[in-house]
């Protein structure tokens, strides 16, 4: 399996008509019809999908083990039905116990949530790349010290589900300074940023990568495109579990005035 960095989108954009929100009505077109093509761009069907949304952070790397998890609707000020979203897809408790192991090999903690659900960094875009929610998904949590080489170490010591069949989805967004969007000040910074990391993924020396990637408050306008960096660093999960592989990016897109791009490992 590859892995993937992910755009989820604003709250429950792909389910409501966007000019409420002050926008044109296709704003969010062209990433959903990129997060439905991502099924047929694998090399087969995956056995579970391992996420890790911006949405959840705690002390340590926390796996859920919830079996059925419930909705987390962790967004604001959208229309009722946003609301009544659902995505029946299975846990994973199996897979969490694995990745446990994983983790603990690699002198990472692997404390669990019982009864953790979806956050909508998970079941917005999956609605949409998955819709029939027939997929087992093991959610993990980002950390709150937000350390970039910390989400590389756990992407690398997850590698080895790549050949189990479980798709690793970092979940979040490659430009998020959300005083900007809508805004001309989104254009060029992000853009700028953009540009950066393209070249920073698709280069063909993982050590150099990986010094990036640690060192991302180096890159032009990073801070300005991250004012705190949870939606970033699901990439640094992602990418710490590519190993060798040079990344690519899959698609990109001028959304609310600000590029936006998702990216493949393998």
């Amino acid at each position: 399996m590859p892995t993937l960095f992910i755009p989820h989108g604003g709250g429950p954009c792909f389910f409501m008509d966007w000019t409420m929100m002050g926008g044109p009505a296709d704003t969010w077109d062209d990433t959903a019809a990129w997060l439905k093509s991502i099924p047929a761009s694998l090399p087969e069907k995956p056995k579970a999908l391992l996420v890790v949304s911006a949405h959840w952070e705690e002390t340590e790397f926390t796996v859920s083990t919830a079996a059925a998890p419930d909705m987390i609707f962790d967004y604001y000020g959208f229309p009722q039905h946003t609301y009544e979203l659902s995505y029946p897809a299975p846990g994973a408790p199996e897979l969490a116990k694995r990745v446990q192991e994983l983790m603990t090999s690699h002198g990472l903690p692997a404390p669990h949530a019982a009864e953790r659900g979806y956050d909508h960094g998970v079941f917005v875009p999956l609605l949409v790349a998955f819709p029939d929610a027939d997929i087992p998904i093991l959610t993990l949590s980002l950390t709150g010290d937000l350390s970039p080489e910390k989400h590389l170490q756990l992407g690398k010591a997850l590698s080895g589900l790549r050949d189990e069949g479980v798709l690793i989805i970092g979940s979040g967004m490659s430009y998020h300074n959300m005083r900007a969007f809508r805004t001309p000040a989104a254009t060029a910074p992000s853009a700028e940023f953009d540009t950066w990391l393209t070249e920073a993924l698709t280069g063909d020396d993982p050590e150099r990568r990986w010094a990036q990637l640690s060192n991302w408050l180096d890159a032009p306008q990073a801070r300005n495109s991250h004012p705190r960096e949870e939606h970033l660093l699901p990439l640094m999960v992602a990418a710490g579990a590519a190993e060798g592989d040079i990344g690519e990016k899959v698609f990109s897109d001028n959304v609310m005035n600000a590029t936006v791009s998702a990216f493949r490992f393998g």
